[in-house]
């Protein structure tokens, strides 16, 4: 009876249309009285014990350094060097726009980021190069997913907090994921545009974009070479990302001002704020739930139901596509990942694994109506219709659903780099 009661209430302030805070807030307040002992102060002591922990530092602070990068030069000198090398082949702007979308990917871990960053950028150069619209807007929005699951990301940062999985294991295994998606998107635009050709060699324009864009193409080797090597942790590197960001666009690039730069820290902070409170609930509830030995309880039970492995990857995948639609995927991470990780262990999934499974086949909600995040905000970017936008990125979904069978049902993919 009491689960029902928590079903409808949640299903009422959904469809409310209320902030996924409230209905979450509601829900794990609801769970602390019912199954609790009652006390409202031993909510706030979890949330708060939750998220005094440095693990948690480095979402802030890649988030700032993406909206540092974004509003400045960095992303515009990635995508010069990309055109330059992309040329004469086949699509070859279109091949531009995926490596342009995993290279920026690689330093801000944000799709939307990566969707304006470079969208703004390539999509008036892809129409003015012969590519249809519709190519051109779903090349994009898929291209900008590549952000939350090539490293470093904050999906992936959200999946390791909530698990206590090795964050920096989760980015060395998003690489071979990324990889694969990247390929998959760059063949299929070669395919579709073979007869569209940006033009020839140009060894001057190539080495004077390498030489415009030789700080921001170090970047992603600073950050990445640094956490692989074991130089400095996912933590240490998020500081350097934000300030080399602020080094080269204030000094180097000279796009930003300080008052530029005050700006994007307040807009950021304003994400924050409404991001950890959702991230106070969920840690608080996890913590609820690891308390009263409910993960081991489901564990024993859907045991009985998967019989073997197989099953339980197809019902999960199946799961976390139809809530992919309507639920972002910080907030599925935050609500389900402590709930199916125990679960795919037990089935003998590697937990690494089963995280870049769940980042992938979530990466498809960015795509998918009614509550694509890519969908919405390339509607506003771009100044097109709505079902003209889904419609472009079908053929993309359908990629990226090749990608997640790929990523699911061969492991080595992601692990192969973690020896």
């Amino acid at each position: 009876m009491n689960g029902l009661l928590l079903a409808a209430l949640a299903t009422g302030l959904l469809m409310l249309r209320q902030y996924v805070f409230l209905v979450l807030a509601a829900a794990v307040m609801f769970v602390y009285v019912v199954w609790g002992d009652g006390r409202f102060e031993n909510l706030v002591i979890d949330g708060w014990e939750a998220l005094n922990q440095d693990i948690l530092l480095p979402i802030p602070l890649y988030m700032l350094a993406g909206a540092i990068m974004a509003e400045g030069a960095i992303a515009g000198q990635l995508v010069r060097v990309m055109r330059a090398l992309t040329g004469p082949i086949p699509g070859g702007l279109a091949v531009a726009t995926c490596l342009s979308c995993g290279l920026f990917a690689s330093v801000v871990g944000s799709s939307t980021v990566t969707l304006l960053a470079v969208g703004t950028v390539m999509y008036p150069a892809l129409l003015a190069g012969g590519y249809s619209k519709s190519f051109s807007i779903g090349l994009i929005c898929a291209g900008a997913t590549l952000g939350i699951i090539i490293p470093p990301s904050i999906p992936l940062i959200l999946y390791g907090v909530m698990t206590a999985t090795s964050i920096a294991d989760l980015f060395i295994a998003g690489i071979g994921p990324g990889l694969l998606l990247l390929g998959l998107f760059a063949v299929y635009s070669m395919v579709v545009n073979w007869r569209l050709r940006s033009g020839r060699w140009d060894l001057r324009e190539l080495l004077a974009a390498l030489r415009s864009g030789v700080w921001a193409l170090l970047m992603p080797v600073l950050i990445l070479g640094g956490i692989y090597s074991g130089l400095f942790t996912a933590t240490e590197s998020a500081a350097i990302a934000v300030v080399y960001a602020v080094v080269i666009e204030v000094f180097v690039y000279r796009r930003l001002d300080l008052r530029a730069l005050l700006r994007v820290t307040t807009e950021t902070t304003r994400l924050l704020g409404a991001l950890f409170p959702v991230l106070m609930m969920a840690l608080a509830l996890n913590k609820f739930l690891a308390f009263e030995q409910v993960p081991g309880m489901m564990i024993e039970q859907l045991e009985r139901v998967f019989e073997t492995p197989g099953s339980f990857i197809l019902a999960t995948n199946l799961l976390l596509l139809a809530i992919g639609t309507v639920m972002d995927i910080g907030s599925a991470i935050l609500i389900l990942a402590p709930i199916l990780q125990p679960v795919a262990e037990a089935q003998g999934m590697h937990p690494v694994h089963f995280g870049i499974m769940m980042t992938v086949n979530l990466e498809i909600g960015y795509l998918t109506p009614p509550l694509g995040l890519n969908l919405i905000v390339a509607m506003t970017a771009f100044r097109e219709n709505f079902w003209l936008i889904c419609k472009a990125v079908l053929p993309f979904i359908g990629l990226m659903a090749v990608g997640l069978a790929v990523v699911a049902l061969w492991p080595p993919l992601s692990l192969f780099l973690l020896g």
